[in-house]
C-alpha cells in the first residue's frame, strides 16, 4: 500500500512540474514574439541595439571609401 501510495504522489508531483514547465515556456515565448526582433549596429563606438524607428545603414570615411561600420539613422519628430 505505501508503494502505491507513493507511486501516485510520484506521479502527481511530475504532472506539477510539466504543467509549471509549460507554463513558463509560454509566458518566455509570448514575451519574445511582444518585443520581436532588435535590429544591432556595430559602430566604431561597438556594437548596440538600435532604437525603435531607426534603423542601420554603411557608414562612409570622409573620402567615400566604406568604413565597415554601421551608421544608425533615426526619422526626424
Amino acid at each position: 500500500m505505501k508503494k502505491l501510495a507513493l507511486a501516485v504522489a510520484a506521479i502527481a508531483f511530475a504532472a506539477a512540474l510539466i504543467q509549471a514547465d509549460a507554463a513558463t515556456d509560454l509566458s518566455a515565448k509570448k514575451k519574445r514574439v511582444e518585443r520581436g526582433e532588435q535590429k544591432i549596429a556595430c559602430t566604431p563606438a561597438g556594437c548596440h541595439p538600435i532604437p525603435a524607428g531607426c534603423y542601420p545603414t554603411m557608414g562612409y570615411t570622409w573620402d567615400g571609401v566604406p568604413s565597415g561600420f554601421d551608421v544608425v539613422v533615426c526619422r526626424r519628430r
